[in-house]
């Protein structure tokens, strides 16, 4: 009996620079649609779109292959994004009372979204923000439970001033009586910047008072008596009108007027959608056109008996009335228009969408408003995600191909028309084209571009047309109620609803030479397409394999078999289905393998597995690997059978034996024998020679479901005798059994003349049983085999045939090296014994060295249930890295996971996202963009300083100074000037600087008190606004910020921004800096 031993072995320094040239982990980007997205922003300047989700995370986009992610430190959820207009920064508002600013930086010539400040708002948690509003010149409104919060601009939009008011904004005399009665106002719903004087601001309640208001005088300009509940408020481009949504489903217009202080009644009011009763207008935007009807866009308002269920948008403009109807729930909305101020008109160019479940852009100046496609943010769980395939370096052709039938799919925009165009993509193309294809719940495969980092659709095949369903039903049903009123149009793609659970796909392999594709489903349908740049109407040939083998003692509980569609059906170019093969019992495919040179394909099932000539429409061997207890196997996934009970009975079963089966029994041959002689001479090894392993037990025979394959695999290798070489077929289960067969293929020439025949040449029984999880033949050099076609077309090295091959069988618990054809076993790595982890996903990758091209190696990647990755040399199975990836408790992201061939991988994060990952030094898919910013147009040129400071306790002198009566009212102010070489040093102050930003300069250092109310200064204590001049510098040193007087230039040193400096000196504690 041959025994392993692993040998602590010392490290190498040229191996461990070989395996840093080699390997290295990172995660690079998120494919996708974010997960639960709260919040939409747009900065019309930068043409960026910013999206915040329910767990804190915040992502920016711009053209394709711009993207930014950052993430706030507590997991809260953003309920408002607002951009500073053209800077660079944003400020999200969470529902745990806190605001945060973000700023675009560059780092290693690259943009990075950065949190560069936060700032906890008075009052308790509970007492949630309501509503805010960012003005494009002045200031940014927070309203809270105790007033308002206004962050504001100077002109030059560079000094953040930030003070604090009571709520009682409105003196109560101006208002009339029935708005006087307690807290009848409500809270505040709206706040909107005048579009020509930003010194005016537009604050609606929910009462339905809406009231302009000066910044400056700090009073009241006008009063709008609204007597329904507010929703929303939006200017007119003018600022002569405005335009109030409301809960009643309606929309009012009101005149601004000087003349008229107080006004009851709007020019006009409108129920899109009654007279019966309607849901709320959520939002509206009012929209001036040069064609001279505006634009009116709205959410909400659909009568509530009827239609209160639909997630629908409402656009008109004279006669022009679309509903745009949804699968889920509006988020937010805006357009994309013009902003310049000299413009009269606003001419919106685009609608962009928010909902729950995927972005939607309407095109507002082509004829009829049509969708256009989005080249990212593309929702990839429009169906279920149910499998997943990587194709690496896609042959040109074969891109083509699919590219030219996936825009006969769609319209006729592409994606130059994208809207969101902002920053610069600077990463170079990819070498080489990547295919991600997925598999979904509705019977559909997507292709991809996974080449770069947006994930762009290219292509959608339907399996859906080939059986007979009740889709064409349900569509004629659609169409027939998109007449009637409301003008309903169905928008986007996102569908969670499955026609027939049946059709949902399982497994998917291609041939990427051939252009043939292999799909197959739950109902135990296996498909075979080809791909045609024409349009075909045929018959598809159907053939049907029985696993079973008329076994007896087994009936199929589960659910029936896809009926197909008999005669012709149409079918449009692309991948067009000639064969479908049938398994009976009609159960979900576990496991599919394509030959193309071959015309071959194996697919196996929870009763065995099949193989099937698809050129000669004729099965070629079919094996039943039920055990006689397979009972579970006779129920199918669908199975309303299986009870709680039973299932239970099984577990204390399976428990039982496990705690018997390490008990002493007699001496008997058997498999289960073996395994517990070998764990006793591990427990007695010397521990110096071997790591610590665990003891395995042996898994029972009697276990259900044991007869499921699990994979399968074609190859050309030793399999009858060492000197003869030739196809063979393997196939694995979950009882630990190996099958591999020796196939007689007829040359090219004589494929419709000879059939196919299949030898069972080899049965291999693994001692524990685990679950086979991947098998692959090895060739005389160790390298693994090559595909089909690779060798003939001269696109690979031809393997070596002259040594002797060897079979790499992967396991839940070890990996195995055996040498053919003898079938002896060569090496071994126990990784459950060494680890404690099971395997669930191995790949073998080749990785390139990131000092030579030249140099390479393969690797066995293996994923594991505690979501870390372990790469292994090959054949010898020398452990060489090993990786933290995936979280253990997240059991669906370890079994959507899937590696390239390249050394990348993808899983995913929730239902709409991938996670892309890298093991690889050299390859590595990352954003590499700029967006261009506004520091760095002001380097070199002179700047001046102002600093804000927030102060919760003075010097005793200080309180004193401020003791006048003068400063009693909030709105008074005293200058104290201080002398220019003092020092404002740590001890003076307890709370120090929370924000600082720069504007001009002045030629006097002063100091002036803003005192809040009574009420508030015990909490909030004093505001100090701090001007140093003659030329300023500032400099973050970890918790401090350093200044001192002298003439100034911007400079960057060390990836800081800072000035330079003489004389006056002053420290600041808790400081963040922003650069304009």
């Amino acid at each position: 009996m041959m025994k392993f031993r692993f040998r602590r072995q010392g490290n190498d320094p040229h191996r461990e620079k070989i395996k840093q040239d080699l390997f290295a982990f990172s995660k690079t980007v998120e494919h996708g649609f974010p997960n639960q997205p709260s919040a939409l922003a747009y900065d019309p300047k930068r043409q960026l779109l910013a999206i915040g989700t329910k767990s804190g995370a915040m992502k920016i986009y711009g053209a394709p292959g711009v993207e930014m992610t950052g993430l706030h430190k507590d997991t809260a959820a953003v309920t408002q994004i607002h951009f500073l207009y053209g800077q660079g920064r944003i400020l999200s508002l969470l529902d745990d009372n806190t605001i945060h600013l973000w700023e675009i930086v560059q780092r290693e010539n690259r943009s990075h979204l950065v949190e560069v400040h936060s700032f906890n708002l008075p009052g308790r948690p509970e007492n949630k923000s309501s509503k805010c509003s960012l003005v494009q010149s002045s200031a940014w409104f927070c309203h809270l439970s105790v007033g308002f919060l206004n962050l504001q601009n100077t002109p030059n939009k560079s000094l953040l001033f930030v003070m604090l008011f009571t709520c009682l904004v409105i003196p109560l005399f101006s208002v009339p009586e029935e708005y006087k009665c307690g807290k009848s106002l409500g809270p505040v719903e709206s706040l909107q910047e005048h579009p020509q004087d930003s010194d005016k601001i537009l604050i609606g309640y929910s009462r339905g008072l809406v009231v302009l208001w000066d910044l400056n005088s700090r009073h009241v300009v006008n009063l709008f008596l609204g007597k329904q509940q507010l929703e929303s408020l939006v200017w007119e481009r003018s600022g002569n009108s405005f335009v109030s949504s409301h809960s009643d489903g309606g929309y009012m217009v009101w005149a601004v007027s000087s003349s008229n202080p107080c006004t009851h009644d709007p020019i006009s009011s409108t129920v899109p959608y009654g007279p019966f009763p309607c849901k709320a207008v959520n939002k509206i935007l009012w929209r001036t056109t040069e064609s001279g009807s505006p634009l009116v866009l709205f959410s909400g308002g659909m009568p509530r008996a009827s239609y209160g269920d639909r997630h629908c948008l409402t656009i008109l403009q004279d006669s022009n009335h679309v509903t745009l109807d949804f699968t889920s729930r509006v988020i937010d909305f805006f357009t994309i228009h013009c902003t310049d101020k000299d413009k009269e008109f606003d001419d919106p160019s685009a609608l962009v969408v928010l909902l729950e479940e995927e972005l939607i852009v309407i095109d507002l100046q082509m004829a009829g408003w049509p969708t256009v496609p989005a080249p990212y943010l593309a929702p990839l769980h429009s169906s279920a995600i149910t499998c997943s395939c990587h194709i690496s370096n896609v042959l040109p052709k074969l891109w083509e191909r699919v590219i030219s039938a996936g825009q006969q799919q769609s319209s006729k925009f592409l994606f130059n028309n994208w809207p969101i165009c902002g920053g610069k993509n600077l990463a170079s193309d990819p070498k080489q084209k990547e295919l991600l294809l997925t598999g979904h719940e509705d019977g559909t495969v997507r292709f991809w571009d996974a080449s770069g980092v947006s994930l762009k659709p290219l292509y959608k095949l339907s399996t859906a047309n080939i059986f007979q369903t009740d889709c064409d039903h349900n569509d004629s049903l659609t169409q027939a109620g998109e007449e009637e009123w409301p003008p309903f149009r169905k928008v986007g793609c996102f569908d969670p609803y499955s026609d027939d659970p049946r059709l949902g796909i399982q497994k998917i392999s291609v041939c990427k030479y051939s252009g043939k594709l292999v799909v197959a489903g739950t109902a135990g349908q296996v498909i075979v397409m080809v791909l045609s740049d024409e349009k075909s109407d045929h018959m598809i040939d159907v053939a049907t394999v029985d696993l079973l083998q008329d076994r007896e003692g087994f009936t199929w509980k589960g659910h029936d078999r896809l009926p197909p569609k008999s005669g012709s059906v149409v079918f449009a170019p692309g991948f067009q289905p000639v064969v479908l093969v049938q398994c009976m019992p009609p159960a979900a495919v576990t496991a599919v393998t394509l030959h193309a040179e071959w015309n071959l394909i194996a697919f196996g099932t929870s009763h065995g597995f099949g193989l099937f000539d698809y050129h000669r429409r004729s099965p070629v061997l079919a094996r039943c690997t039920l055990h006689p207890n397979d009972s579970l196997a006779m129920e199918g996934p669908l199975s309303r059978v299986k009870s709680l009970k039973k299932s239970l009975r099984q577990s204390f079963r399976r428990i039982r034996k496990s705690r018997v089966s390490g008990k002493k029994r007699a001496v008997v041959y058997s498999p289960t024998n073996k395994v517990q002689e070998a764990n006793a001479q591990l427990a007695e090894h010397d521990a110096e020679v071997t790591p610590v392993q665990r003891r395995i037990e042996p898994r029972s025979a009697d276990d259900s479901l044991s007869g499921v394959v699990r994979c399968l695999c074609f190859a050309d290798t030793f399999l009858r005798d060492g000197t003869h070489h030739g196809p063979t077929m393997w196939a694995g289960t979950n009882s630990g059994s190996v099958y591999a067969y020796a196939l007689d293929v007829p040359s090219q020439e004589k494929f419709s003349e000879q059939s196919v025949e299949a030898l069972l040449g080899k049965e291999i029984q693994l001692m524990h049983r685990a679950p086979v999880v991947s098998i692959a033949v090895l060739d005389g050099r160790g390298n693994p085999l090559p595909e089909p076609y690779e060798v003939s077309r001269d696109l690979a090295k031809a393997p070596d045939m002259q040594g002797s091959h060897s079979v790499l069988i992967a396991s839940e618990e070890q990996f195995k090296v055996f040498m053919l054809p003898k079938v002896s076993a060569k090496t071994k790595f126990k990784l459950t014994a060494h680890e404690g982890c099971r395997v669930r996903k191995v790949a073998l990758s080749n990785f390139t060295s990131v000092s030579s091209e030249e140099y390479s190696e393969n690797a066995l990647v293996c994923l594991t249930n505690l979501g870390d990755i372990h790469m292994f040399s090959v054949p010898a199975l020398r452990p060489q890295v090993r990786y933290d990836c995936i979280r253990k408790e997240d059991i669906s992201g370890i079994a959507s996971c899937v590696f390239t061939k390249t050394g990348q991988g993808f899983y995913l994060i929730s239902p709409s996202e991938y996670e892309r990952f890298s093991l690889s030094a050299r390859v590595i898919t990352e954003p590499l963009c700029i967006s261009c910013n506004v520091m760095s147009s002001l380097l070199g040129q002179k700047k001046k300083v102002t600093m804000l400071v927030i102060l919760s306790g003075l010097l005793d002198e200080m309180r004193s100074a401020l003791s006048s009566p003068v400063l009693d009212s909030p709105n008074s102010s005293a200058d104290i000037t201080l002398d220019t070489t003092g020092e404002l040093t740590v001890e003076d102050v307890k709370d120090f600087l929370m924000c600082a930003l720069f504007t001009d300069l002045f030629w006097s250092i002063t100091v002036e008190f803003i005192l809040g109310s009574p009420q508030c200064f015990a909490s909030l204590g004093l505001w100090m606004k701090l001007r140093i001049t003659s030329g300023t510098s500032l400099k973050k040193m970890g918790g401090l910020l350093e200044f001192s007087s002298t003439e100034a230039s911007w400079q960057t040193a060390g990836g800081e921004e800072h000035l330079q400096h003489k004389q006056t000196r002053g420290t600041a504690v808790n400081t963040v800096v922003c650069e304009e």
